[in-house]
């Protein structure tokens, strides 16, 4: 697991420090967790810290998503500092670092309106059933000191700005001067302000310039005035547009489709101007695109099981009759992903992707010995269909049994990724078990069906037919 800290953007590196340990202590009494790495980030600010939680060997503990439960709770009372943890994956989906695992992003040019709505979303998305662990990577304003040079004066005390800019650099920068050689290593010399001197800005009354024409030493106070203010500690940026990335986790029993479309509706009510845009980015956004895609790649698998089905048997309804057991198989599947309390991840698309050709072949089993009985034996189809069903009803179920039982360890299954194979095998068994039941049901009703059909479509002559027997 990995997490983010985040406290005030001015904040000490020592407190801060501090809390992280205090971080690491709580994180350490979990059963669960056998060590954790912590350290914090130096630039652009001391306020965000990362820590990495390695848990122990699974089957001495709880599963993670319980683990994370449990600390969230524990760090939920943490003064001064506000935590995101997240069930690290190995195979990350786009998107940048983040707090939580998933990601909102805001982009807008005026940095000033953005700061506006990245306030108001963040306020409104933590009001959200759907989604818990909000946290924005807009650090808060931090106190800023601007130095407002006075050129004419400096101009005529013979300082120039680059010897001004090079005197803050020397004090408040990291510039090395030196280095130090030894018989088996080397050290580099940096030169800066004591620790206690550069946290006031009484710091820059004691910074001298040397003039170029007289060579004395000018203070810095005498070249320039102070503003105090609040300034962004960073200002981020996706492409060439300022961005605000709002991370969330789902609240349990949620699904990621249902935080997405509570988020596109928290936009509409809350206003927001159609200059700031708002995109989600990594796994969310994944899911948006997988969303767009997925009735196509269902729609073109069906099209390519009814051509060839039309190329087997030389007609263009028997394929129908076959696709038209695929509903039932769907069905079942979204049936037992909604009783598991499962969400229809990936891995459930494939499963009901699968099901498309394991659910067709018993209708093929039973259409094509029909269809032999009807040519070879002259039979009607009635009898042809109610043959079939007779002869090939054990050799359905066998196939159908062996499907199913080959699933339910998938199902079932524990241990090193199972939350990967569990939804894959539940929409296996929960397709087959339906279809199983309707389709021996069905199958024969709907071949009778496209049969009248196809026999009232054959005795109506066509207009051209009409034309030349009148001719």
């Amino acid at each position: 697991m990995q997490g983010q800290a985040q406290a005030a953007t001015d904040i000490s590196f020592a407190d801060m420090s501090t809390k992280m340990q205090g971080l690491a202590h709580i994180v350490m009494a979990d059963p669960a967790v056998d060590n954790v790495a912590y350290w914090i980030n130096p630039s652009p600010s001391a306020s965000v810290g990362q820590i990495q939680i390695n848990l122990k060997p699974i089957g001495t503990r709880s599963p993670a998503p319980q683990v994370l439960s449990r600390l969230r709770t524990a760090t939920m009372g943490l003064e001064g500092l506000t935590v995101g943890l997240q069930v690290r994956q190995d195979v990350q989906i786009g998107g940048r670092a983040s707090a939580s695992q998933y990601q909102y992003t805001l982009q807008d040019p005026d940095t000033a309106e953005l700061d506006k709505w990245a306030a108001a979303m963040t306020k409104v998305l933590k009001g959200l059933p759907e989604i818990q662990d909000v946290i924005s990577d807009k650090q808060k304003a931090a106190t800023s000191l601007t130095l407002n040079i006075d050129r004419s004066t400096a101009s005529r005390l013979g300082v120039s700005v680059s010897q001004i800019d090079q005197t803050l650099y020397d004090a408040f920068g990291q510039r090395q001067v030196a280095t130090m050689y030894t018989q088996v290593s080397q050290y580099h010399v940096v030169m800066e302000l004591a620790p206690q001197f550069a946290l006031s800005a009484e710091a820059l009354s004691h910074l001298y310039v040397k003039s170029s024409t007289t060579g004395k030493l000018i203070p810095l106070s005498v070249l320039g005035s102070l503003r105090t203010g609040v300034l962004p500690v960073s200002i981020n940026h996706q492409g060439s547009i300022p961005a605000t990335t709002i991370s969330f986790n789902l609240t349990p029993g949620s699904s990621l489709g249902d935080a997405v479309t509570a988020i596109k509706a928290a936009e509409t009510s809350a206003g927001m101007p159609a200059t700031v845009i708002g995109t989600f980015q990594g796994t969310a956004q994944a899911f948006q695109d997988s969303l767009q895609s997925q009735p196509w790649l269902i729609l073109a698998a069906i099209v390519a099981v009814y051509i060839v089905l039309g190329v087997l048997y030389e007609s263009a309804v028997h394929p129908l009759t076959i696709i038209s057991t695929l509903p039932s198989a769907g069905l079942g599947a979204l049936l037992a992903l909604k009783l598991a309390n499962l969400d229809l991840s990936i891995m459930g698309m494939i499963g009901i992707i699968l099901l498309i050709g394991i659910v067709k072949k018993n209708a093929i089993m039973m259409i094509d010995f029909a269809l032999v009985a009807e040519r070879v034996q002259n039979l009607s189809p009635q009898e042809a269909i109610r043959q079939a069903c007779m002869l090939r009803f054990r050799l359905i179920m066998m196939t159908t049994l062996s499907a199913l039982f080959g699933a339910i360890p998938l199902a079932l299954g524990t241990g090193p990724g199972s939350e990967l194979r569990v939804p894959l095998g539940i929409a296996i068994v929960g397709g087959l078990v339906v279809s199983q039941v309707l389709t021996l049901f069905t199958t024969p009703v709907i071949y009778l069906a496209f049969d009248r059909l196809r026999g009232s479509a054959a005795r109506q002559p066509s207009h051209l037919q009409a034309a030349i027997g009148s001719f």
